[in-house]
């Protein structure tokens, strides 16, 4: 919040962290989630696939988020750079979440609508990627697949 109360010239820092304290107390509680997203994971849960999400958000804000959008029965760990001490895109994150789940490189895949964390990321791993395009962005990066709505995740799976 500092930062982008900086770009309206605004240089208070007790409003920034004010602010920045509402956004994480009211960000868990949204329940709107993209088109198709329950019925694809469901979709996915009934092909036996074991899904994990990885995620640059805190611990305690996350879980918060999965619950109020009803998706956390559908996610068996959820690794988070609090607790893996590392961020997307860097490949520690990755291999923390292998590690973690037990799961191996060769079976996994990642899945993100952010090409500079996500899909870079899961690269830096050698994991395969899937960019889920919502908005049509130009694509400096080669993800093996790109959807532009996760009702396409049924044509790969």
């Amino acid at each position: 919040m500092w930062r982008t109360l900086l770009d309206f010239k605004i240089g208070d820092e007790i409003l920034a962290k004010n602010l920045s304290s509402r956004f994480l107390d009211i960000l868990p509680t949204k329940k709107e989630v993209f088109p198709h997203t329950l019925e694809i994971l469901q979709y996915l849960k009934d092909k036996n696939y074991t899904l994990h999400l990885i995620t640059n958000g805190f611990e305690k804000t996350q879980w918060s988020k999965l619950r109020s959008s009803g998706l956390s029965p559908f996610f068996t760990h959820m690794i988070t750079s609090e607790a893996s001490n590392s961020l997307k895109p860097k490949k520690e994150i990755f291999e923390y979440a292998l590690q973690k789940s037990g799961a191996l490189l060769s079976e996994s895949i990642m899945i993100g609508d952010n090409l500079d964390a996500d899909i870079q990321g899961g690269i830096n791993a050698g994991m395969d990627t899937i960019f889920v395009n919502h908005i049509k962005a130009d694509c400096h990066i080669d993800p093996t697949y790109t959807i532009t709505h996760l009702k396409e995740l049924e044509d790969i799976f």
